[in-house]
This record gives C-alpha cells, structure tokens and sequence, in this order.
C-alpha cells in the first residue's frame, strides 16, 4: 500500500540519517508531509541527486543503495 511505501522510505531515511546527521530524522506515520520532504531534499543534495523532495525512481534506488551500505557498517564481524 502506499502509507506502507511511505513508512520504508522513512524507515530507511531514519536508518541513512545516522550515519549522515544533516539528513533530519522523520517520524513514521504514514503521511508524506513537510518533514519526509525534506528529508528526501536533503538526502537528494548529500548524494547528487535533483532536489525535489520526490522520491521517484533514482531518489529510490539511490536511498537503498544506501541504506544497504549503512546497515552492513552496523553489522558485526
């Protein structure tokens, strides 16, 4: 479902914001307000990407991409 999308996106957002702490942390709510907005802007500048605040197809792949590589970081041994 869409409010399912948009609770992953910021899941992996919150996960992506701590190891890059200008990306503001969002609460998951389901709403794609301001705040997931700019978060996605921010994300969008930190990794070269167009500042749209919309998360299609490049903002996507960009953020998984990510958040894999911030999440095997966390990973012991």
């Amino acid at each position: 479902s869409r409010r399912q999308r948009q609770m992953c996106i910021r899941d992996r957002l919150n996960r992506i914001a701590q190891n890059y702490p200008a990306i503001p942390v969002v609460s998951v709510d389901g709403i794609y307000g301001q705040g997931t907005a700019n978060a996605v802007k921010t994300f969008q500048r930190i990794f070269g990407l167009p500042q749209s605040g919309i998360v299609d197809f490049p903002t996507w792949y960009s953020i998984s991409n990510i958040y894999v590589a911030v999440s095997r970081i966390a990973e012991p041994g």
